[in-house]
């Protein structure tokens, strides 16, 4: 369903998502290399949630403009200290992680690429594997400033510029990652994970010790986990396709057997390939 309302501003798109307005606006060609998603969204009715993220193999900011979330855990952790966490980063995760939600959100957010991340926040990814940091204990003050910038505008498009700009100024001064570590994260991601890691830093030309520790510096993650990551990542965009088989996904994705495929499905999701590929998606959680 596809809706026009008189405050999205000129370019942007509003859709309804089941209960959820989605705002979306093509972004400008310098953050393509970097981005692969950029979505506003608010609540159609405000109520109480819980949702799970698994592992995507990209980090995620979420810029919050309403109510911030209630409560973020990694899946089994009993811990019971709970962080109240509006504006935030999430590195790349190795396992799933838990969101409460008390209602009324409405929020920013951007899935970037690894390297993409690391320019963007200009520290060692590393730093924030497997963690959800505030937003301004990764890019300083000023995003308290940006935050209140964009929660007072009432116009999608004025925040859409807005973001732009800044997204642009800070990637343009942001770190470069090493170019071998850049194509070792291409042929894995062409790849799916299928690719030995001595066969990337064979063609990277560097030891494997010397690949491991530089790329889990960049990316966040290990060679080895990455793949691990990435071929879960694709099982499970192919198993959420309408008359999906199992038996093929299994093959395609380069798991020994469906045995393997179910394990790295507990592992990374805590959940079974079915009842993740039955589960209703939104801006990257699953409602399970």
């Amino acid at each position: 369903m596809v809706a026009s309302t008189g405050t999205a501003g000129q370019g942007v798109e509003v859709t309804r998502v089941g209960g959820r307005w989605r705002v979306t606006r093509p972004w400008p060609s310098q953050l393509r290399p970097f981005v692969h998603s950029y979505a506003g969204y608010w609540e159609a009715a405000a109520s109480p949630y819980r949702v799970r993220l698994v592992p995507t193999g990209r980090a995620v900011l979420v810029i919050s403009l309403g109510e911030p979330f209630a409560q973020i855990r990694r899946l089994g952790d009993a811990s019971p200290n709970s962080q109240v966490t509006g504006s935030l980063v999430a590195g790349l995760e190795d396992g799933p992680r838990v969101c409460d939600h008390p209602g009324g959100q409405e929020a920013i957010r951007l899935e970037l690429t690894p390297l993409g991340a690391y320019r963007l926040f200009a520290v060692p990814m590393s730093e924030l594997t497997n963690r959800v940091v505030e937003l301004r204990d990764v890019l300083g003050p000023e995003a308290g400033v940006l935050v209140e910038q964009l929660a007072a505008m009432g116009d999608w498009g004025a925040r859409f510029d807005l973001l732009d700009i800044a997204l642009s100024a800070r990637l343009g001064r942001g770190p470069c990652p090493a170019p071998e570590v850049s194509h070792a994260w291409r042929l894995l991601s062409r790849a799916g994970g299928a690719i030995p890691v001595g066969a990337i830093a064979a063609e990277v030309g560097w030891s494997q010790g010397h690949l491991i520790r530089r790329f889990t510096q960049q990316i966040g993650l290990t060679p080895k986990m990455s793949a691990r990551v990435l071929r879960f990542h694709r099982a499970a965009g192919l198993l959420a396709r309408e008359g999906a088989n199992l038996t093929e996904v299994t093959s395609a994705c380069g798991f020994y057997d469906q045995a393997h495929l179910n394990r790295e499905f507990r592992d990374l999701a805590g959940t079974t390939p079915g009842r993740m590929a039955a589960a209703c998606v939104a801006e990257g959680a699953l409602a399970l």
